[in-house]
């Protein structure tokens, strides 16, 4: 039985050797070539040195995606809102974090498609058609994000960063330089979102303070006054479709 085992081993090891001896001298130009093809530009293998620049920055600009949808975007401000009205309710976890996540995210999309629409149009396209360099490629994209981002921004904000990058006033929005401008916009959208957050908190706080006087002038001390409170806020909020009017009006404070 030893020999046998040891004879189909190496019968095994044999045929494996010689596919392995075909397989390299198999023809290499038989196997299929790299082709991408990005709106209407072809980005082959074939060692070119513009189409592997195409390539680098368009993964570079990839990278940073995640980056931008949470700096450079109204993402901040729905998330916000969205997180501070589900603490207003007090339901705790519900709806769940994936769920506000998503919900962001998707606004966040039907309000900014517009403007990547004009960043793909400006910047992306000409440059992947070959109609514009790498610099002015990256100007024409970032312009109208750049005004996006000083419309929506506080001056008192703008000043300040313009301070403290020892950055002189700039004369026009496209001169406003993105190291002032994006984190002016976060702390202008993390102000703003404060301030929606408080005017929807302020209802509830005053149905939890009613309650929970009642409780104690009827000498219920011992109840909890969020067991009556939480179905009287989720009964209020419901009666109003307070998701409803929350949405149309985050979207109402982007102009769209």
């Amino acid at each position: 039985m030893r020999r046998r085992a040891a004879t189909i081993c190496c019968l095994t090891i044999g045929a494996l050797a010689c596919a392995s001896s075909a397989w390299a001298e198999a023809d290499v130009s038989a196997l299929p070539s790299l082709a991408i093809n990005i709106g209407g530009s072809s980005l082959s293998s074939d060692g070119s040195v513009s189409a592997t620049l195409k390539l680098l920055i368009l993964l570079t600009i990839l990278s940073f995606v995640p980056a931008m949808i949470l700096t450079m975007t109204c993402f901040t401000r729905i998330a916000v809102v969205l997180g501070m009205t589900r603490t207003a309710l007090g339901t705790q976890s519900m709806p769940p974090n994936m769920v506000i996540t998503g919900l962001a995210l998707f606004l966040t999309m039907a309000i900014m498609n517009p403007i990547f629409g004009q960043m793909y149009d400006q910047g992306i396209k000409p440059f992947l058609d070959g109609q514009m360099e790498e610099k002015e490629a990256m100007t024409k994209m970032f312009s109208p994000l750049k005004t996006f981002l000083v419309r929506h921004a506080r001056e008192k904000d703008l000043a300040l960063f313009l301070d403290i990058t020892k950055s002189e006033a700039p004369a026009d929005v496209a001169d406003v330089p993105l190291q002032v401008a994006v984190p002016a916009f976060v702390l202008s959208e993390l102000n703003l979102a404060f301030q929606i957050g408080f005017l929807i908190a302020l209802p509830f706080l005053v149905l939890d303070m009613v309650v929970s006087s009642v409780l104690t002038s009827m000498s219920m001390i011992t109840l909890p006054p969020v067991v009556i409170s939480l179905p009287l806020k989720l009964m209020l909020f419901v009666l109003v479709d307070g998701w409803h009017l929350i949405i149309g009006s985050l979207v109402a404070t982007y102009h769209v």
